[in-house]
């Protein structure tokens, strides 16, 4: 048994999937965790929660500026705006472009500048991105999603070269697909999720980089296998999830 007694963890975007399955391991072993999301999750007790919409980002930077100004250990972005569909370039509007630029970007940018300071003085803090292999992948319909992955990914990457030894930045990501609320939005009523990973995947890996704040990880991309297993995408290159459009 580990315990995270007495650390305060954010995780912003942490109501469903994967954020939540990292929330709650936090939570299991004993911090103190606020889920930072638009909609309150649900069975949570065990969680604080603060209402952030990212599309927002004014009420965003002053809410996230609050909480770190009670002291942060550890955070963890994993808030995500896929896009209404797959979708071919020449079909996605304007608008679907820029809310994920907003949410998938800007949202992990704004929430760096608020915790930064505070993981710091934890001396080091821990940061979490929950990335995707669309950052190490292109595919088609998905040109928005896949472009604020990497860059979210290559801006997750610069920071851990600045702050090296003040802070340590990990990413995770998924192996293949995860059953969260969103995927099934997208599935038929019958499809076999099986095969899919869930959020409480990620809890072996969220445990282990809090109770060592990231040591031997600072700067890496782990890949996360359904069963929980992990390996650093230097020995690993994620496999493409893209299909082609129907």
């Amino acid at each position: 048994m580990v315990s995270l007694s007495g650390r305060r963890m954010i995780v912003v975007g942490g109501s469903t999937g994967i954020g939540r399955g990292i929330a709650d391991a936090w939570a299991d072993a004993g911090a103190d965790v606020v889920v930072c999301s638009r909609r309150q999750p649900t069975d949570a007790a065990h969680l604080s929660w603060e209402r952030i919409d990212l599309s927002e980002p004014e009420h965003a930077r002053e809410r996230l500026a609050g909480l770190a100004t009670n002291g942060v250990d550890a955070a963890c972005f994993s808030a995500v705006y896929y896009g209404e569909e797959r979708a071919y370039f020449r079909d996605v509007a304007e608008g679907e472009w820029r809310r994920q630029l907003e949410v998938n970007l800007t949202g992990l940018w704004l929430t760096l500048h608020a915790v930064l300071p505070s993981l710091r003085k934890a001396g080091p803090g821990l940061f979490v991105g929950v990335s995707s292999e669309v950052a190490f992948n292109a595919g088609p319909g998905r040109s928005g999603y896949a472009a604020s992955k990497a860059a979210a990914k290559v801006l997750l990457d610069s920071l851990a070269q600045e702050e090296d030894g003040r802070i340590r930045v990990v990413q995770v990501l998924p192996a293949g697909m995860v059953d969260t609320p969103g995927i099934r939005r997208r599935r038929p009523a019958d499809f076999d999720y099986s095969s899919y990973a869930r959020p409480a995947s990620f809890a072996q890996v969220a445990t282990e980089l809090a109770v060592t704040a990231g040591d031997g990880h600072h700067g890496d991309s782990l890949v996360v296998d359904a069963n929980g297993d992990w390996d650093s995408v230097n020995d690993r290159s994620p496999v493409s999830q893209s299909r082609a459009l129907t």
